[in-house]
Parts: structure tokens; C-alpha cells; sequence
């Protein structure tokens, strides 16, 4: 009564009181008694409000996209947002203008104009696939917005939930993304195959390098083989050749001996024949009967026969008859059977 009111706001709520155009009380959370008459009462939300969007804009390359997402801010400077808007509370504790609900649409405003000059500098792809950066970008813009600084706002953050294009564009996206797929299904069938036919190259190549070096191995065996053999061979004819020197040596000296023998032996005949020419020269001049009576000496008895015979023989053509008796020969024969 008397024009007096009571007042009580709420923690998240800042209330402005004026009277008589000065500003006397302020704060959230705060009660008091004030003179309706005289007073005039602003009545701030402090709490953080999260407003939907959905933004239709256009990409670099005049496709239609419809972002959706939603911002999250809230009154920071109360003082501010009651000079720009009108928070003034009526007598019946109403809001006695629009300016309240209006808030949420200067910031959404914003962020219109914001998403826009983003959106139509990227081409449709880069729209759908920005996404998260998309929301970061825009959001940072719009805390640094000037519009939203004068109002006292501050933003808490903004999230893009959706990029869409129009439903047409979105079913060719999806036949080119769904050809790209398939185009990259059948790379990879093809990369598959081709990794198959590179590794079974490679294994033949691997078979035959293996071939080959066990075909040099064996051709190097050969060759040690045949050098092993090369060098018995040589060792051999060397033993052979040293062989070969020698019994040409020892026959060199088999040579030298055998015509040392028949030197000597032809030096020692005539030695003998010198002798035997001087001993004839000896019986040079000496009747033969004497020199057959001399040899006779020492005969024995079937020596001197056959010598006796011998003379007989020589001197046939003068000997008419000769007799010779039986026993004579007979004891010549048992003599000979008995030596």
C-alpha cells in the first residue's frame, strides 16, 4: 500500500534500480523494498541460454545448404544490455516491452551473417566435411562480433550439428561418393591383384635367381673340380717329367758305363791280342809238330786222341789204310759218359 512494492530476484537475475534517473541498487540474488511511484526496475537474466538455429545459405559453388547447430551465451555485463534493450519490469511484474524476447534473435542475427560469409567462401564439399571447424570458426567470429560486445553478451560457445544440401544434391553426392567408392573397391581389387601378380613375379624372380646362383655354385665346383684335376694332371707330369729326367739321366749314365765296359773291354782285348800277337811273334819261325807236341802237354788221353785224329784228318790223302781198333773207341766213349 502507499505505492510501496517488494522485490526479490534470483541469483541467475540482476536487478537495475533507478530512481529519479540515477541508478541506486544493483545486483543478483537481491531483495528489497522500493517506492513503485519513483522507481523504475530492470530485471536482467544472467543464466547461459542455448538458442536452436538453422541457417540456409549458399556455397561458393551455388549449392543450397542448410546448417543447423545451436549457440550458447549469456548476459555479462548487465549494465550494458539494459542501455541497448529495455529489461524494465511493469507494475504487474511483467516485462514491459519485447526487448527480453528479442535477445535470442539479435544473436541468432548474427550468427546468420556470420555463417554466411563463411559458407560462401567454401564449395559445397568443404561445407559438408568442415563441420566441427566450421562451428569454431564462426563461433570465435562471433565473440569478437562488435554487435555483440555492445549488447554485454558474452558467447559460450557454438556447435554445428548438421550440414546438409538439398535433398537432389544429396542423392547425386551420394551416387558420385557411392561411384568413388566402387571406383576405389575396384583399385583395390585391381592394387590386390596387381600386389599378387608383383609378389608371384617376385618369387619367380626369387626361384630363378636362386636357380641361377645354384648354377654358378655348380659351375664354380666344376671349375674346382677341373682345377683340382688341372693341377694333379700337372703334379703328375712333373712326377712323370722328373721320372722321365731321371732314367734319361741314369740311362745317360748306363750310356757312359757301357762304353766305359766296351772301352775297357776293348782295351783289355787288345791288351790280349797284343799279348797273343807278341807270343806268336814268339813261335814266329818254330817248326808246328813242335808247337802241337808243346800243346799236347798236360792233354787228356781223349784230348790227345782227338788230336790224333785231328793230325789223321790233315793227312788223309797220304794214309792208304788205318785200322782202328774197337776198344780203343769204346773206352773213349765210356769216358765221356762217365765226365
Amino acid at each position: 500500500m502507499f505505492g510501496l512494492r517488494f522485490i526479490k530476484s534470483e541469483p541467475t537475475q540482476h536487478i537495475l534500480y533507478f530512481r529519479n534517473g540515477k541508478l541506486r541498487r544493483e545486483g543478483a540474488g537481491v531483495s528489497f523494498w522500493y517506492f513503485a511511484p519513483t522507481a523504475a526496475i530492470a530485471l536482467v537474466p544472467t543464466a547461459s541460454t542455448e538458442e536452436p538455429f538453422i541457417v540456409q545459405e549458399t556455397t561458393a559453388d551455388f549449392q543450397e545448404v542448410t546448417v543447423q547447430g545451436s549457440v550458447s551465451y549469456r548476459v555479462g555485463d548487465p549494465q550494458r544490455l539494459a542501455r541497448m534493450m529495455n529489461f524494465t519490469v511493469a507494475r504487474n511484474g511483467a516485462y514491459a516491452s519485447e526487448d527480453p524476447s528479442r535477445l535470442g534473435e539479435r544473436i541468432l542475427h548474427q550468427v546468420q551473417v556470420l555463417m554466411r560469409s563463411e559458407v560462401q567462401g567454401l564449395n559445397l564439399q568443404a561445407v559438408l566435411a568442415a563441420g566441427e571447424a566450421l562451428g569454431r570458426r564462426v563461433g570465435a567470429a562471433l565473440a569478437a562480433n562488435t554487435v555483440v560486445a555492445a549488447l554485454g553478451v558474452e558467447i559460450l560457445g557454438l556447435s554445428v550439428l548438421a550440414v546438409k544440401p538439398k535433398p537432389e544434391t544429396s542423392r547425386a553426392l551420394e551416387a558420385e561418393a557411392r561411384e568413388d567408392l566402387l571406383r576405389r573397391a575396384d583399385e583395390a581389387i585391381y592394387m590386390r591383384r596387381n600386389a599378387a601378380v608383383e609378389q608371384e613375379r617376385a618369387i619367380k624372380e626369387n626361384e630363378l635367381n636362386t636357380e641361377i646362383a645354384v648354377e654358378n655354385k655348380r659351375r664354380q665346383v666344376r671349375e674346382a673340380e677341373m682345377d683340382a684335376k688341372r693341377a694333379v694332371h700337372a703334379k703328375q707330369q712333373e712326377i712323370e717329367r722328373a721320372s722321365m729326367e731321371g732314367k734319361i739321366e741314369l740311362e745317360q749314365r748306363n750310356r757312359e758305363l757301357v762304353a766305359l765296359v766296351t772301352e775297357n773291354a776293348r782295351a783289355d782285348a787288345d791288351a790280349r791280342a797284343y799279348g797273343i800277337t807278341q807270343a806268336m811273334k814268339a813261335f814266329d819261325g818254330i817248326d808246328p809238330a813242335i808247337v802241337q807236341s808243346l800243346a799236347t802237354n798236360g792233354m787228356q788221353p781223349d784230348q790227345i786222341v782227338a788230336t790224333a785224329f785231328r793230325t789223321l784228318a790233315e793227312n788223309a790223302q797220304h794214309i792208304g789204310e788205318l785200322n782202328i781198333q774197337p776198344d780203343l773207341l769204346r773206352d773213349l766213349i765210356n769216358r765221356r759218359k762217365a765226365a
